[in-house]
């Protein structure tokens, strides 16, 4: 929350207890991923900077697609103008997220990444893996292979792969520390790692994003 809403909940507790529980009401029946992509369009529509960032990569961790992202944009053009639409699509391509790259936003196929050879993963733990100008910690876990984006979700720091030990990686700047079998944040902060979807083709791992 901003620093104004921190004060508004102390000051008023009350009064924002029935906000919050109006907000959390009102969107009972939607999914989390279409709650956080409308989400994303209020914060445009509002041009809050940091509110769009945080409900972006809520509504990225919740499975929604750049080519998504980009739709819930354009088909709100009546509300937001081109000129919000501009400037939020200025803030996304500053975050440098993955998957944001226009040729591939056109082309599924162009989206799956090969990764590395399935054999080469470790039995335990993770590995730190450069592909296509995407950094990711890639590990074999009971429920499958999971990718994750390099970077802490709290601001962003690369995570250099000395970061990690055993089942933990522990971003060096804030002491975030994530689960490397779940992408969890298991220490200090709450938001978990971006993870890409995965899938293995004749003994390669693709990642998607």
């Amino acid at each position: 929350m901003s620093d104004a809403l921190n004060f508004l909940v102390k000051a008023r507790p009350e009064a924002m207890g029935h906000y919050f529980a109006f907000l959390k009401d009102a969107g009972k029946h939607l999914d989390p991923k279409t709650r956080n992509l409308i989400s994303v369009i209020t914060k445009v529509h509002s041009q809050t900077e940091r509110g769009l960032k945080q409900y972006l990569r809520r509504a990225l961790r919740e499975g929604a697609t750049p080519v998504e992202v980009i739709d819930a944009l354009l088909m709100a053009f009546p509300a937001l103008g081109l000129t919000k639409i501009n400037w939020a699509v200025d803030i996304i391509l500053s975050m440098n997220l993955p998957g944001f790259d226009p040729a591939a936003l056109g082309d599924e196929a162009a989206r799956w990444h090969d990764v590395m050879a399935e054999r080469d993963l470790p039995a335990s733990g993770a590995v730190r893996i450069q592909c296509d100008g995407r950094t990711l910690f890639v590990a074999r876990t009971a429920s499958g292979v999971k990718a994750y984006d390099s970077r802490c979700p709290h601001q962003g720091t690369d995570i250099p792969e000395l970061a990690l030990e055993g089942g933990t990686l522990t971003c060096p700047k804030h002491g975030w520390a994530f689960d490397v079998a779940s992408g969890d944040c298991v220490k200090n902060g709450t938001t978990p790692l971006t993870r890409f979807e995965t899938r293995v083709e004749n003994g390669r791992l693709l990642a998607y994003w």
